[in-house]
């Protein structure tokens, strides 16, 4: 009988078991076999590789290196020969390899090169266009489905979501693998295990224990009896019973341990220490020599206990400062730090003993002093010590603190016959005496310790509070000359000091003192103005106002004709002092500057904002005998008349200007108040006269322009601009008001040649280009309006009317990202700032937005456009107190500028406003920012 095939003897068994692996085989490496996916259907033998799977690198080397071994053998069989080209090899190959060979070569190698760059580009070409079409014959797998890929995209997110999952393809065993299991075993059957027997015991005659340790098991910690493996679970067992019966309540056999909180009580009896057991075990052998080596060194015991109380051994800390006291009776430090350990009791004793043995110590008494509870005890610790250190500055204030005042003089008088060099005794002394025994009492103090100016700012003080302001000067005048001659330097800055101080405690007469004796010591007299306006300015920013009112006193005095100074004094009395103050000073400025024209205005303003208007014409006409033909008292007069309604005097007044005066601003003002009082004929009258007289004034052009379009007549408006144009082309406000113009006649493309032809003749203006972006806007072209702001940035990068322009014209996402590059260029212009308060506020960021505001006018106070944002934003957002605020502030700065202030403010029919009411209308018309 035949055998049967081995396939069928076993049939599990697979066919490629006992077969050699293939070449280039990498176990759990897929090298070596290509996927339908990477081949496509069905490619042919003499199909193009793509050089995906090269064969492996060793083989190559290995067969590169074998045909590089092999040598050249030269065949001259007829086989290898041809009638033209002769031998296939080289017959000359084992010759030399000379020069002429190598030039050879390099032609050859040169002119094979020149021919192959000939056929190059069309090899190529043709070799492009053969894998193109055998790509389109042939396609990968993965191309045929990119079409059906991308039709994913319409894919609803149902449609998606109902897409079946892929099975698991792996068996069940894979995909519930279980997990090990570990069962710990009892002690018992470890110990069984030891001996391989039942005993429970180690054999101490074996060779793993022995009764000398390390002889018969030599390199191991063996135990020196029996070990019983179950009596020591027993005995950790009875360990635990023993602790808990000790916090057991032994009296009503009650326990009061809590068997949850057990264990976290246990966790806190831990030291909180966190470093390393051998540092700490490092730390006190360390400690110790030095403590055998040197016991009379106090920080190496104070050094020790601190050690024992972190690692939480407060016994062993006690125990060792206390010996180090023992060993170093005279060091204050060791009895401090044994007091700090011990319980308050304890502590009481030791600090005792401490102060038997240092009885001059201030520190310790003032520790026993601190350990008693009682104000009494307190009292009789500080007394004992003075007994002991009557010379302690520090003992005496702690014990007159404890004091009444009646007890606390008593003390303080033996206190400065103990210490006669101390200024706080002498001066709290004279605080609690009455008038007569406190100046005796400075007096005494003078003569101790004469270098000490306190004590003369005393005195100075003391007769200030007593009426005697006379005495107050030469007080301080004795005070320089003494401390000069016992050699003390006149520090001025000190005495200023001296001087703050003085005002801040009401003592008004001895700041001007020491103001007026102390403000020339060390200046020379070429800096003395200058220095002196420095030392106005810091008094001021301290708001020290009478020292800086006595400053520019004194400097008035010896400078009364220089008109800075009395600028200065009068703005810092219209910012800090009263309307009586401030009129007084102009009265005495203008007798001493009569030709200062400011200074007449000031006074002027003032009376007439007080309602004297009587008053205030008096100062004009004062004003007009010393400054005959001055156009700014004119105007002013004028200004005083028309806000009183006196139209006819003003009238008048402006005639008599036209006469003596006649400026353009007289000429202005004339025809300004015809057009108020709606006179339109005679203001062009007056405007056609001036613009003869003064063609190159561009605002009279500008009020004839618009007094033309108030009557209607846009076509002589358009001529008057254009030839106010070609006299003053450099006035933006009128290039801007032509091309307005031109916009409301509906001519856009003139408007905007109009303004290029602005910017040609003034080249780099931002006022220009943002007049043009706005026309953009207003006709709805935001796409044009872009690339000309990018243009307008470019030529005006540090514009910040145009960044604030830029950044509401970017879509709400990128508006704050417009915004910082607005303030890395313009990081202090109030337009930008203006604009990054409006962008917090359309976020609804309250807080922030009222501290941008603010930031805003602190800036610039004269904007208007921030007061009125910032009212509004008040209106909407804020309290009525945080309004009266705004209110009040804008009226204080009197704004000027900003475009829509200005719009409001510049209307003819506003020409008698006040700036609340101005405020009132701008706010009202603001649009909330979006």
């Amino acid at each position: 009988m035949t055998a049967p095939p081995q396939i069928l003897v076993n049939r599990n068994k697979k066919h490629f078991l006992g077969v050699p692996a293939p070449l280039g085989y990498v176990a759990g490496v897929a090298t070596g076999f290509t996927t339908r996916s990477d081949i496509g259907p069905a490619r042919d033998a003499n199909d193009v590789s793509d050089d995906r799977h090269a064969p492996p690198a060793a083989k190559r080397t290995k067969k590169k290196e074998e045909e590089e071994e092999l040598p050249d053998e030269e065949d001259l069989n007829d086989s290898n020969y041809d009638e033209f080209s002769g031998y296939g090899g080289s017959l000359f190959s084992k010759d030399p390899y000379d020069k002429d060979d190598a030039e050879a070569d390099a032609i050859y190698e040169a002119i094979d090169k020149r021919m192959d760059e000939k056929r190059k580009e069309y090899r190529e070409k043709r070799l492009r266009e053969e894998l193109e079409r055998y790509r389109q014959e042939r396609p990968k797998i993965q191309q045929q489905f990119s079409d059906l890929k991308r039709g994913l995209v319409l894919l609803s997110e149902d449609e998606w979501k109902n897409i079946p999952e892929v099975g698991d393809a792996r068996n069940r065993k894979q995909r519930n693998p279980r997990s090990e299991k570990f069962t710990p075993l009892p002690d018992s059957v470890l110990a069984r295990n030891l001996t391989g027997d039942a005993a429970t015991s180690i054999d101490p005659t074996s060779g793993l224990a022995s009764m000398m340790p390390g002889i018969a098991t030599p390199g191991m910690l063996t135990p020196t009896g029996d070990m019983d493996l179950r009596k020591i679970g027993q005995a950790r067992n009875t360990l635990m019973n023993v602790k808990l019966s000790q916090v057991s309540d032994s009296v009503t056999g009650q326990t009061v341990v809590d068997p949850k909180g057990y264990l976290t009580d246990l966790q806190s009896m831990i030291p909180t220490y966190g470093g390393d057991i051998n540092d700490i075990k490092k730390a006190r052998l360390l400690l110790k020599s030095v403590r055998e080596t040197n016991p009379n060194h106090p920080p190496a015991w104070i050094a020790s206990a601190r050690l024992e109380e972190v690692t939480g051994k407060v016994q062993a800390a006690r125990n060792l400062i206390m010996k180090g006291c023992e060993v170093n009776p005279l060091s204050e430090d060791l009895w401090l730090e044994a007091a700090r350990l011990q319980p308050p009791d304890t502590a009481k004793a030791v600090i005792a003993q401490a102060a038997r043995h240092i009885p001059t110590s201030v520190r310790i008494w003032i520790k026993a002093a601190d350990l008693e509870d009682e104000t009494k005890a307190k009292r009789r610790v500080y007394r004992k010590a003075l007994e002991h250190i009557p010379n302690s500055v520090r003992l005496w204030k702690a014990a007159v603190e404890l004091e009444n005042p009646e007890d606390a003089r008593i003390l303080l008088s033996r206190a400065v016959e103990c210490c006669s060099t101390a200024v706080e005794l002498w001066l709290a002394l004279a605080r609690l005496e009455t008038y007569e025994n406190a100046r005796k009492v400075l007096n005494k103090a003078r003569e101790n310790i004469p270098t000490d100016r306190q004590i003369w700012t005393t005195a100075a003080k003391l007769e200030e509070a007593n009426g005697n302001h006379l005495m107050v000067e030469k007080i301080v005048e004795r005070a320089i000359t003494s401390l000069s001659a016992n050699g003390v330097e006149i520090n001025r800055e000190h005495w200023f000091k001296e001087a703050i101080e003085a005002e801040k405690g009401d003592h008004v007469h001895c700041c001007r003192a020491i103001i007026k004796t102390i403000i020339s010591q060390g200046v020379e007299p070429e800096d003395q103005k200058h220095t002196w306006m420095e030392d106005a300015e810091n008094c001021a920013n301290q708001s020290a106002f009478e020292c800086a009112r006595a400053v520019y006193a004194h400097a008035l005095a010896t400078f009364p004709s220089k008109k800075s100074i009395w600028l200065r004094a009068a703005y810092f009395e219209k910012n800090h002092g009263t309307r009586e103050s401030l009129e007084s000073l102009l009265q005495r400025a203008v007798a001493h500057c009569p030709k200062s024209e400011v200074l007449w205005l000031m006074g002027a303003k003032s009376k007439w904002l007080a309602g004297d208007v009587p008053a205030a014409r008096g100062i004009l006409s004062l004003a007009f005998q010393a400054n005959p033909n001055s156009e700014e008292i004119w105007l002013a007069a004028v200004k005083l008349e028309s806000e009183n309604s006196e139209y006819e005097r003003a009238r008048r007044l402006l005639a008599k200007a036209r006469g003596s005066a006649p400026t353009p601003r007289v000429m202005m003002k004339s025809a300004k108040l015809e057009w108020a009082l709606n006179d339109l004929d005679a203001a062009l009258k007056l405007l056609d006269e001036a613009a003869k007289s003064f063609p190159e004034f561009p605002k009279l052009w500008m009020m004839k322009g618009q007094i033309e379009e108030q009557k209607k007549q846009l076509s002589k408006a358009l001529d008057t601009y254009n030839a106010g144009i070609r006299k003053c082309s450099t006035s933006i406000p009128l290039w801007t008001l032509l091309s307005q113009l031109e916009e409301r006649r509906g001519q856009l493309i003139k408007a905007r040649s109009v303004l290029e032809r602005a910017r040609l003749k003034n080249p780099k203006n931002e006022h220009l280009w943002l007049e043009a972006i706005r026309v953009e806007l207003r006709g709805g072209l935001k796409d044009i309006a872009l690339p000309m702001m990018a243009k307008a940035l470019q030529e005006c990068p540090n514009s910040g009317s145009l960044w604030a322009e830029a950044i509401f014209l970017e879509p709400r996402p990128q508006r704050k990202t417009k915004s910082v590059d607005a303030l890395k260029k313009c990081e202090h212009d109030p337009h930008v700032l203006l604009a990054v308060s409006k962008l917090f506020w359309c976020e609804r960021k309250i807080q922030k937005c009222r501290d941008w505001f603010n930031r805003t006018i602190k800036i610039e106070p004269d904007l208007g456009d921030a007061w009125a944002y910032f009212y509004r934003f008040e209106q909407l957002n804020g309290t009525p107190e945080q309004q009266l605020e705004v209110k009040q502030r804008c009226i204080a700065a009197e704004p000027h500028h900003g475009e829509l202030w200005c719009k409001v403010s510049k209307n003819i029919k506003h020409w008698c406003l006040s700036v609340e009411q101005i405020l009132l209308l701008v706010a009202k018309e603001l649009p909330v920012p979006v």
